[in-house]
Order: C-alpha cells, then sequence, then structure tokens
C-alpha cells in the first residue's frame, strides 16, 4: 500500500521486486517450520517465492530452484489441455462451483450423481483425465498432452520423480473409488485404473517455484505465452480458469484466498501454490508444511502480504 493507503499502480511498484520477495520470506519463513511433512525428499524448512513479468523477468526468494512434485497444481494444466482439445464441452461432465467438501471426498458424488463440482478436486481432476483419454486416444498419449504442454509453459522439460510416483500410486484406493462410482454414474468412460494411473503420473511431475511462475503467465496475458507469443487458450477459456481458480483453486479456503490474496491462485499438497496476475505477473510460493485445509501455510501468508504490498489484489 502507498502511504495514503492506496494500492501502488503497476508503475509504481517497488523498484527492487526481488527484495521485497526476500523480505516476505524472511518474515513467513517461522510458518515452514514444521516437523511433519509428507513428501519423500522434502525438508520442512523449505521454502520459495517466484514472480514473473511478462516480458519473462523473474525475481526470487529462497529456493526457488528445488524441485518437488506438481501434485494438484497440475490441475490447472489438465484443464487447459481439455479446453484446448474439446472446448466448454468438459463442463458438461464437471461444474464450476466450489465443492464444500475435502478435495478428496466422496460424499458430494454419491449425493449428486457422480458429477464433481469442479475440476480442482480429485473427482474432477479425474474427470478431466477421463476427457484427455478420449480425446487423445490413450492414457500415456492423455500424459503427454499435459506434460508437453506445461513444459512448454516453463521452457524445459519435466519428468515425472519415480519415488512419488510409486507413493501416488500406492496410495491411490481413494482416487480409484472415486472413479468407479463416477463409471457406475456414467461420468468416467475409460478403464478406471487407467484414468486415475495416468493422473498419479501427472502429479508427479518434478516442477520448480520459478518454473510454476513461469507457467503460470498465460493465465494472465489472456491465454498468451508471452515466452513464444503462441496462443494457448482462447481469451475467454482463459477467463474461464482463472474464474475457477479465483473460486474453487485452494480447497476449502478459497473465499478466504480471495479475502486476503485476490487473484485466482491453485494450491497442491506439496505446498506449491500458482497464481496469476492479469496483464503483470505468474507467481508462485512454496512451504510444504500444510493447514487444515490442505494449503502451504507459509505460502498462503507470503501471497497475502505480497498482495497487499505490491497491490496485487483484483477485488
Amino acid at each position: 500500500m502507498t502511504a495514503s493507503g492506496v494500492p501502488p499502480r503497476p508503475d509504481e511498484l517497488p523498484d527492487d521486486l526481488t527484495d521485497a520477495l526476500e523480505r516476505v520470506a524472511a518474515e513467513v519463513r517461522p510458518l515452514a517450520e514444521d516437523d511433519e511433512v509428507d513428501e519423500p525428499g522434502i525438508g520442512p524448512e523449505r521454502l520459495a517465492l517466484a514472480l514473473c513479468e511478462l516480458d519473462g523477468t523473474e525475481h526470487v526468494a529462497g529456493e526457488a530452484d528445488v524441485g518437488f512434485p506438481v501434485q494438484s497444481v497440475v490441475k490447472v494444466f489438465s484443464l487447459t489441455a481439455a479446453l484446448r482439445l474439446v472446448g466448454e464441452e468438459v463442463f458438461e461432465r464437471v461444474g464450476r462451483e466450489p465443492s464444500g467438501d475435502p478435495f478428496d471426498s466422496l460424499v458430494q458424488l454419491e449425493r449428486e450423481h457422480g458429477v464433481p463440482r469442479n475440476p480442482f478436486i480429485n473427482a474432477g481432476a479425474v474427470v478431466v483425465c477421463d476427457v484427455l483419454v478420449g480425446a487423445t486416444g490413450s492414457p500415456s498419449a492423455a500424459v503427454a498432452e499435459v506434460t508437453d504442454l506445461l513444459a512448454d509453459l516453463v521452457g524445459e522439460p519435466l519428468e515425472p520423480d519415480p519415488a512419488v510416483l510409486a507413493e501416488e500410486r500406492e496410495g491411490a484406493d481413494l482416487n480409484t473409488a472415486m472413479g468407479w462410482l463416477m463409471r457406475a454414474s456414467g461420468n468416467v468412460v475409460h478403464p478406471v485404473d487407467d484414468v486415475v494411473d495416468a493422473y498419479a503420473q501427472l502429479c508427479a511431475l518434478q516442477v520448480t517455484t520459478r518454473q510454476l511462475a513461469r507457467a503460470a503467465r498465460f493465465l494472465a496475458a489472456d491465454g498468451v505465452d508471452p515466452r513464444t507469443g503462441r496462443r494457448v487458450l482462447t481469451e475467454p477459456l482463459a477467463r474461464r480458469v482463472n474464474a475457477v481458480m479465483l473460486t474453487c483453486g485452494t480447497y476449502d479456503a478459497a473465499g478466504q484466498f480471495a479475502y486476503d490474496v485476490g487473484f485466482p491462485c491453485k494450491s497442491g499438497v506439496a505446498g506449491a501454490v500458482m497464481g496469476d496476475v492479469p496483464n503483470r505477473f505468474g507467481v508462485c510460493a512454496w512451504s510444504p508444511p500444510l493447514d487444515a485445509a490442505g494449503n502451504s501455510r507459509a505460502g498462503r501468508a507470503a501471497l497475502h502480504l505480497l498482495s497487499e504490498r505490491l497491490g496485487l489484489s483484483l477485488l
């Protein structure tokens, strides 16, 4: 905020955005201290912030080049890939409303005849993967479609972490149960095990905080990848993705994120929170310890401080 209490315009931002990130990282680092983190090979003290301007200028703080599994943040890119292939037809099989239930809940599916509330809960991600399998012709082609899209956006090749993938496959029972429940309602049409495994492979992709800030920029640029100038989504579809991110991207805390942060975000259980500020930045915060809703504690606090100090809220 400026001295008058008015958020700064883009041309009034601090001269050193990297310094602004480093100050915020120092303030929220105590929230990154936790002795219980589930992701293999990731210490709880890890913390990183990244902000990527549309012209490609990058500002980072902390361990922005340390890899971690993308987890649920990949749902943004699987939805984007599905929209590219079939358009808004995808929303005939998955809704666009907050769920009001945990991201891995079965309750709403039974109540609403196998139609997930949105593409950013696990059941919705399974349906989106089923759409991709149908549109591409096979589970492997569906995985390649999303992986190649994300790799193009970050400008580097991406691979799954084998240890994380093994854990995802071992712990896929609940997602598989969702798949069978939706198949019983006619909303999953391909072999459930294949569709769920495709989702597991996508969740295990190894990324960094810097890379996710880059990848989010196409949503801040009306669907165009600023790095290449190629259109990823039409402008209306990019707005649709941003809308669903804002209202559904951070589980049951989406309302609080809108209140505190004020721009579209998507979180994952490895501790990443990726967002975009239209016409300005791609943003990512990463810190593994999670709050009760499944969002990064330090990441949420960091994005709140950045939004306040840089005037990033759209609301």
